[in-house]
């Protein structure tokens, strides 16, 4: 598909599940990230559409959801499956078990390689009945994680975590960390500056890993409105491992290096080098955690020169070597 100025556009189909007694944050916060994802750019089109095995269905402040989809028979390639959480039933409904297995029952039909499953709070427990976690790692809101366990005994479930990755599979804890997780996905399909710019919107955290619970070095130094300023760090964050120069950074602020220097010290509190290094790091922490590479492969991704100047920056932002904090990540 091409966008109106005449660019190839990729379309990424999206089918947001809609189980009974929905959690309607677990909907609206992950689609909102995407509707405004985009707006923001044209590479990509999240073609996101609601499905359920009812065409209707009463969310947990009773509310009603209605105008979905059936669960379609097919999925094609590179499609995403949200599959959002919910409540406990209230004692006048209708039993929603059925439609819990019927869902379990779909997702282990549809689901394959191919298929990326995002599941949001308790809709980890629906795809745990499908088998689709066995053997991977994820996690849910901390009030379902024993029965997750159980359920799923051959999953390795992560606590006290705002949302894991593993391969295909990502899934995140209560209610808005489904946001949490859906700018990291955003950020990873398009760019760190895209995912920001929504987070700055939606006035959230934007969280890059699913293992920090503090507020995203991503965000540090970005409360103030200077524009220029502004420019010089989304040029940083969408290009953290380039070789930047103070030059070539004032140039993109449109101003001489010793009036960068200046204005970056005194809007954001850091220097330009402690930045870039910040967001280096950052960026570093994200490969840790979400690949097995080892650390002179990291560096030369994140802009380092080499793994021992890695360290070095590491060392001080942490105090945990990295090694040891991939470790801790994974839950060895």
């Amino acid at each position: 598909m091409q966008d109106h100025g005449g660019n190839t556009m990729q379309i990424i189909p999206v089918y947001v599940v809609v189980p009974p007694h929905i959690l309607l944050l677990d909907v609206a916060g992950p689609v909102e990230v995407l509707r405004r994802a985009n707006a923001e750019q044209n590479a990509i089109r999240f073609d996101y559409r609601f499905v359920s095995s009812s065409p209707q269905q009463v969310s947990s402040i009773g509310l009603s959801v209605a105008g979905l989809e059936p669960l379609p028979e097919v999925l094609p390639d590179n499609a995403y499956i949200i599959l959002c959480g919910t409540i406990t039933a209230p004692a006048e409904a209708a039993d929603p078990e059925p439609e819990y297995a019927a869902l379990a029952a779909w997702l282990k039909s549809v689901f394959r390689p191919s298929i990326h499953l995002v599941t949001i709070c308790s809709g980890a427990l629906i795809a745990a009945r499908a088998g689709v976690f066995d053997g991977y790692a994820c996690t849910t809101h901390a009030l379902s994680v024993d029965e997750l366990r159980a359920i799923a005994p051959a999953a390795r479930v992560l606590d006290n975590r705002l949302f894991v990755e593993d391969g295909e599979r990502y899934s995140s804890a209560g209610i808005s960390t489904g946001t949490d997780l859906m700018l990291h996905l955003v950020a990873k399909l398009t760019s760190p500056v895209v995912a920001l710019n929504i987070a700055r919107y939606m006035v959230v955290y934007m969280r890059r890993t699913g293992s920090d619970p503090q507020f995203s070095p991503w965000l540090n130094g970005r409360n103030h409105i200077h524009p220029a300023i502004h420019r010089v760090q989304d040029a940083i964050i969408a290009d953290p491992a380039r070789n930047w120069s103070l030059a070539e950074l004032a140039d993109t602020g449109f101003m001489s290096v010793r009036n960068l220097s200046r204005l970056f010290l005194e809007q954001t509190e850091l220097t330009v080098n402690a930045y870039v290094n910040l967001i280096r790091i950052t960026l570093a922490k994200d490969i840790l955690t979400n690949s097995s590479l080892d650390m002179e492969n990291i560096a030369e991704k994140s802009g380092f020169t080499s793994a021992r100047h890695l360290r070095r920056v590491w060392a001080k932002y942490h105090d945990m070597p990295p090694n040891d904090y991939r470790r801790l990540s994974a839950g060895h």
